[in-house]
């Protein structure tokens, strides 16, 4: 049951589903809110613009009007949203279900891994992007005002940015909550300007029809091509939808969309289409001009804060996304902070935060414009959508034996458009889209290294893996027996650790009283004391195997736990405990090949990776760490 289920069914007082549509308003849709700003002007005054007719006006809209239509309407909102895992959503979300689906199937699942993990590091290369773009197009507005503010335009922008990166420690169900009443007001001005151009020119609603965006393009196919990345800046954003679903449910992302978030945009773009039509030169800042002259400051305000809030939506999916690949063994252990008792996915994780911001600065400092950003702007969202597309083609596959036929042909249309869309902005590869591109493939080869290695490590602990059961025989009288208390992290607590098989083969001694200890995470915010611990004797006196369980919301302390194990008659005493943890890595390759630097990356990943023994808040004067080299 996902969040907003349960919301909905009134079981989590806290979150009525109300509140979460507000704050999901606040979260989820600022991103493709704000395309406005500079979607439409950069179908008409980008590197590839379109000449200001009537007739590419309306093509324009209609094709803007239509692919939102069909990708976020249809494909992402009410689709795409019913693919859940466990009530996270995101491209990696969808890939655990799509793993487990075709666990069978080697091939598949390899290829099942591939495009998800490519796709998951495509959508960084956005998350990168769009608080850079958005900001910037807002702040643009400015030197609608008065061109004096033209040199102040990347300096303000870069203190905003710091100013909304610096802010995301509060968890983004507080800033949903500070947000989605501004969001509110934004979605409603851009109705109200759009609904009040339309009324000066209703002909402009002619666009509606599809056949204005069919004939544009049977007519000038190559223009057609050209314009689609412009279009698709009207699209951008839904990718982070699905990504936030966690953070709020599916329902309250819903309602939001439909209830508001839809018409508003659609409004606007119209009324931006009739501005165009009355007023050639408007094309200039279409969005800015459809305001009166006294309304102007008031907008450039709103419109900053608006986007603002539009970067939010690819930060918190940034989280998501990190989240997951930690707990899918694509990164190595990334300490998050969880932001909410009541819903599992508002996480905050400072690490991401902070570099995302060092990157996002650097690329306004580089591009220095929207309109620059802009050409770099699609390729990797455009790129994620195809790669989500296809892996919910291979679940619903995989769920069901004779999927239904006309679901599948939705697909199929869906994918095709996806692709022109694709195809469309790799066109803006030598203009900035290198940089999401060169972002996403960095990231592919991180999350693959690591992957791949500690496949390698657990594959070869695996082998060595020796039951519990068959502890007791190799404790022999022979082995000497040390005072005080061993400690083994085990994560399994059906075996015996490596780390104390590799103690007992070197150091040939044991403690008198040995501990196998498990961590567990279960999905619930917090556990209560009595009932975080489980005991069981394998040898009375001598060894215990531990178990330790912790919520979502708590993080793992190993000796506080310890401590509740007095009541299964258990004490410790802290000078007389000694924790040891066993760490493999991949050793030096022996001879260079072609890929020794994946083996070097690894290494260093794996160096730079927070340590087990502060993550479990472990004494450090009371922890052994015993080492193991694979070679390969």
């Amino acid at each position: 049951m996902t969040s907003a289920t349960r919301s909905a069914n009134g079981s989590n007082g806290n979150s009525s589903l109300t509140a979460l549509t507000l704050a999901a308003l606040g979260v989820v849709y600022g991103d493709i809110g704000t395309s406005p700003l500079y979607a439409f002007k950069e179908a008409f005054s980008g590197t590839h613009g379109l000449p200001l007719t009537e007739a590419n006006v309306l093509a324009v809209l209609s094709m803007m009007f239509w692919s939102v239509t069909l990708v976020v309407s249809l494909k992402y909102v009410s689709i795409v949203l019913r693919f859940d895992n466990g009530g996270e959503g995101g491209i990696l979300a969808l890939l655990a279900l799509a793993s487990r689906l075709t666990r069978e199937r080697p091939r598949l699942a390899w290829t099942v891994g591939m495009l998800g993990v490519f796709g998951a590091s495509l959508f960084y290369g956005d998350a990168i992007i769009t608080p850079a773009i958005s900001v910037l197009s807002a702040v643009e507005g400015l030197s609608v005002l008065t061109p004096a503010f033209e040199h102040w335009i990347v300096p303000i922008t870069i203190a905003i940015l710091v100013g909304l990166f610096a802010m995301q420690s509060r968890g983004t169900g507080a800033l949903g909550r500070l947000f989605g009443r501004i969001t509110v007001l934004w979605f409603l001005s851009l109705a109200a300007l759009g609904t009040a151009s339309i009324m000066q020119m209703p002909a402009v609603l002619a666009a509606l029809d599809p056949r204005h965006a069919l004939g544009f393009a049977w007519h000038s196919p190559g223009l057609t091509f050209l314009v689609l990345g412009a279009v698709f800046l009207a699209i951008t954003g839904a990718e982070a939808l699905y990504a936030d679903m966690g953070h709020f449910g599916a329902t309250p992302v819903r309602l939001a969309w439909f209830g508001l978030v839809f018409p508003s945009l659609m409004l606007n773009y119209f009324g931006q289409g009739a501005l165009a039509l009355r007023d050639p030169a408007a094309m200039k800042n279409p969005f800015y001009l459809l305001a009166p002259q006294e309304l102007l400051l008031p907008l450039v305000f709103l419109a900053t804060i608006a986007t603002i809030i539009a970067s939010q939506a690819t930060i918190s999916g940034a989280f998501s996304v990190t989240h997951q690949a930690t707990r899918l063994g694509y990164l190595p252990r990334v300490p998050a902070r969880h932001t909410s008792a009541t819903e599992r996915g508002q996480i905050y994780i400072a690490q991401v935060n902070w570099v995302m911001l060092v990157l996002v600065i650097v690329l306004v400092l580089a591009f220095k414009t929207s309109g620059a950003i802009a050409s770099a702007y699609g390729i990797a969202v455009s790129g994620t959508m195809v790669l989500t597309t296809a892996l919910v083609a291979i679940v619903a596959f995989s769920l069901q034996k004779r999927p239904n036929p006309l679901f599948l042909a939705l697909l199929a249309l869906i994918g095709m458009v996806e692709l022109v869309f694709f195809a469309a902005n790799a066109t803006k590869f030598a203009d900035g889209g290198w940089f999401p591109l060169g972002c996403g493939l960095a990231l592919f080869v991180l999350l693959t290294t690591w992957k791949r290695a500690e496949t390698i490590l657990t594959s070869q602990e695996k082998s060595r893996r020796v039951p519990l059961d068959a502890f007791p025989a190799l404790c022999s009288p022979d082995i000497a027996r040390v005072p005080g208390t061993a400690v083994y992290l085990s994560p399994d607590s059906g075996a015996v650790p490596g780390v104390l098989l590799h103690n007992l083969k070197h150091n040939k001694v044991l403690h008198q009283r040995i501990v196998l200890l498990t961590i567990g995470n279960e999905e619930v915010p917090r556990i209560a004391d009595q009932e975080r611990t489980e005991v069981q004797v394998i040898e009375r006196g001598h060894v215990y195997q531990v178990s330790l369980r912790y919520g979502f919301m708590e993080q793992p302390d190993v000796p506080k736990g310890l401590k509740l194990l007095e009541r299964h008659g258990l004490k410790f005493e802290a000078l007389e405990t000694t924790f040891f943890l066993g760490k493999a890595s991949l050793a030096r390759a022996a001879k260079p090949g072609l890929f020794t630097w994946r083996r070097e990356l690894f290494r260093w990943m794996q160096r730079n990776s927070p340590a087990t023994a502060e993550y479990f808040k472990l004494p450090p004067e009371r922890v052994v760490e015993l080492g193991t080299k694979v070679s390969l």
